[in-house]
């Protein structure tokens, strides 16, 4: 098994600094914009885009939410072992809000499809965006993009993108894993 580096520490600082812009650009202050992190691996992206949007930018009082899609995969059958849920979080009314999913990897699109299907649980937001780190681009078993996206790879499906976090990995970095 080897690795490559996609994104040291100050590339993904510096995408996270584009992608916070991006959202300032068509959310202006939040008024109406509220940001999902998916649970597991989205929560720190979202996290970090909102103490980046709070500290940064200035923009007061972001609202940031959780959202756990696990009973609502459509693969969540088909392992042996008992899966174990995430927490859902979310404290504010997505009725009529813009929301914008806020996930670490665009792969499959199957967790964004199953997002889709739980936030309906909460209300009928105005619209939804997607939000996401690492966008692999020929991966798709769905017709779905994001909006917004840090960096597009090309890998193929032996292929396998690890995001990090400092707050969990000990690091900010993204690897390509090769088996």
């Amino acid at each position: 098994m080897s690795q490559k580096v996609l994104l040291n520490a100050t590339e993904v600082h510096i995408a996270l600094h584009r992608l916070a812009c991006q959202l300032i650009e068509n959310h202006d202050s939040f008024h109406n914009t509220v940001l999902i992190g998916i649970q597991p691996r989205g929560v720190y992206l979202a996290e970090r885009l909102k103490s980046m949007l709070e500290t940064d930018y200035k923009i007061k009082n972001v609202p940031l939410g959780y959202l756990d899609i696990t009973f609502y995969r459509d693969d969540f059958r088909r392992s042996d072992k008992p899966l174990e849920a995430n927490k859902t979080k979310i404290n504010f009314i997505v009725e009529d809000k813009k929301v914008v999913f806020i996930d670490d990897v665009l792969f499959t699109g199957r967790s964004i499809r199953s997002a889709l299907t739980a936030i309906q649980s909460f209300g009928r937001p105005l619209e939804i965006e997607l939000l996401t780190l690492i966008d692999r681009r020929f991966s798709r078993h769905l017709p779905i993009q994001p909006d917004y996206r840090g960096r597009q790879v090309d890998a193929i499906n032996n292929e396998k993108v690890k995001v990090c976090w400092k707050e969990n990995d000990g690091e900010d970095a993204v690897y390509l894993i090769k088996n």
